[in-house]
């Protein structure tokens, strides 16, 4: 009787082990999903960094270009500054 104990008692540790590789907590479609879902935000936030990068570089435009943003707006607009007097040389 104590010789088909041990067998048994591992063939069922076995079966109980094996249970938990295919549907416990940590099982094989469990990880595939949750590395799929993984890829999936990556890539959002790489489109998130992108969009981000893409404000910080406007913001930094924005801030650093003001003399491009006056240029435009003189040529363009025609705008005149306080005290300033304009002039159209034409040829």
């Amino acid at each position: 009787m104590g010789a088909r104990l041990a067998p048994t008692l591992l063939i069922a540790l076995l079966v109980t082990l094996h249970a938990q590789l295919w549907f416990g907590r940590g099982s094989v479609p469990s990880v595939a999903t949750m590395v799929g879902q993984l890829d999936e935000q990556r890539q959002l936030n790489s489109q998130a960094k992108l969009a981000n990068e893409r404000l910080a570089a406007e913001v930094r435009d924005l801030k650093e270009g003001l003399d491009m943003i006056e240029e435009k707006a003189r040529m363009e607009l025609g705008m005149v500054k306080p005290n300033e007097i304009f002039v159209l040389v034409s040829k």
